[in-house]
């Protein structure tokens, strides 16, 4: 169906750089004509459902997130309706990644330091409000943001036109781009699915390759640690700190100046480029200086086991947080313990070692991570399932690229879509027609089998 759209039969220039040519049918309006600010005041708490704007959508705060306010902060927010559109137009100079624009559908109040636009009659307020998120995801709105203004009011931007197809043809384009969503959505809610069974397997294969090994056949023993089980009978059982020793040097600031500094960074594994740091200028704290070749495991949230081999570059100061711990191999190989930090049943002994509960902050303390129970197999064999795993995990972590590249391709194609549907590129007064007014139930094969072509396309382009 979507491959089937055609352009529109007659069009006209807009006048509007963004815009480019419309249907010749359709009416432009200034943005005066369409929508109309609004701003209810909250005071007195008439309204206690807090509202935030997040990815382009307008959700409930959760009580969580609320503490340490009192509700007597709330009087200076403003109360808006379903339906109404929210535009942050604040910070315009300094952001121009965030998506903008959310539509309200549960009444409630939100920071008054956001725009509310109420729409006017004969404007469908889905379709008002996908088209601004047209013109906030193509970055045309911070033209009328421009110079050293930090903020956008109405009346920057409410002469603007903007097209306003007759309201049967906004119903239609607005039922169409809803099963468009459904099925991409849905879509792309599988292939998530399918990243984490393979992250799963991937979990599955290190896990059994550092605890069993590769050979099948030997015989075990009990390994005397509860959580790691039966081990081979020839594996030595002993603890981090015999194989590794932890090594900590604080990076001095002088030693930084003119130099190109690196630096591991968290929560991702991640060589990063700071620049050559100059005389006077600003130096990072909390910095540990890595001189040989160590693994770094980090003391955040073990669960995530972030935790990677750093090899210094000659003549390059490198450095890392002091959220990461440094080992340095004494009598075993640096990638097996690595693959060994990564199974899923020491992730999980360490998760159960934190200091702190908050989500955000869990910790484990150096001293459990040197203390913690590890299997020593004779080091050839630590290096063939070295490489063993390098082959596997690779062949999922392919797999998973894969899917993820679909994802981006399939959320590339649907704002292309959006973005030619409201603003007249593509016809789908037709397609509609025998769609329902609300987007059906689908099963995962409809859901899948309804994207392949726009994935192929995208893909092609």
């Amino acid at each position: 169906m979507i491959a089937d759209l055609k352009p529109y039969p007659a069009l006209k220039p807009s006048g509007v750089p963004w815009l480019g040519e419309v249907p010749e049918h359709w009416d432009l309006s200034p943005a005066f004509g369409a929508f109309v600010p609004v701003k209810e005041s909250n005071a007195g708490m008439k309204e206690r459902q807090v509202l935030s704007l997040s990815y382009g959508r307008i959700i409930v705060k959760p009580e969580e997130k609320l503490r340490g306010l009192v509700p007597a902060s709330f009087e200076t927010y403003q109360v808006v309706d379903p339906g109404d559109v929210i535009v942050r137009t604040t910070d315009l100079q300094n952001d121009r990644t965030s998506l903008r624009i959310g539509q309200v559908e549960d009444r409630g109040i939100i920071t008054s330091a956001y725009l509310a636009l109420r729409p006017l009659a004969g404007l469908n307020a889905k379709f008002g409000s996908r088209l601004l998120s047209v013109w906030d995801a193509g970055k045309a709105i911070y033209a009328y943001g421009s110079g050293l203004r930090q903020s956008l009011k109405f009346s920057d931007f409410k002469r603007m036109l903007i097209p306003i197809p007759p309201l049967d043809e906004q119903e239609a384009i607005v039922r169409f781009l809803d099963w468009v969503d459904a099925r991409i959505g849905r879509a792309v809610g599988l292939k998530e699915r399918e990243i984490a069974l393979l992250e799963e397997q991937k979990q599955a294969i290190i896990t059994e390759a550092v605890t069993r090994g590769l050979d099948k056949s030997v015989a075990l023993k009990p390994s005397g640690v509860p959580w790691l089980g039966e081990v081979p009978e020839h594996w030595e059982v002993g603890r981090v700190d015999r194989c590794m020793r932890s090594m900590r040097e604080s990076v001095e600031p002088r030693a930084m100046v003119g130099q190109p500094v690196f630096h591991f960074s968290i929560p991702l594994v991640q060589l990063t480029g700071s620049g050559a740091v100059e005389e006077g200028g600003h130096i990072d704290s909390g910095k540990l200086r890595i001189r040989h070749r160590v693994l770094l495991v980090s003391r955040l949230n073990p669960r995530k086991a972030t935790v990677t081999i750093a090899e210094p570059a000659r003549g390059i100061l490198t450095v890392c947080s002091t959220e990461f711990l440094q080992l340095e191999a004494l009598s075993c190989s640096l990638g097996f313990m690595e693959y060994y930090f990564l199974a899923a049943s020491v992730r999980e002994e360490l998760s159960g070692r934190v200091e702190s509960a908050t989500k955000s902050h869990q910790r484990v303390s150096p001293s459990d991570i040197t203390k913690l129970p590890s299997l020593q197999p004779p080091l050839e064999e630590q290096e063939a399932i070295v490489r063993f795993l390098d082959v596997e995990t690779a062949r999922v972590d392919r797999a998973g690229d894969r899917l993820r590249r679909e994802i981006d391709l399939l959320g590339e194609y649907r704002t292309r879509l959006i973005s030619d549907v409201v603003t007249g590129k593509l016809d789908v007064r037709e397609a509609a027609k025998g769609l329902p007014e609300q987007p059906e139930e689908l099963d995962d094969s409809e859901a899948d089998a309804g994207v392949q072509k726009p994935l192929e396309q995208a893909e092609a382009a």
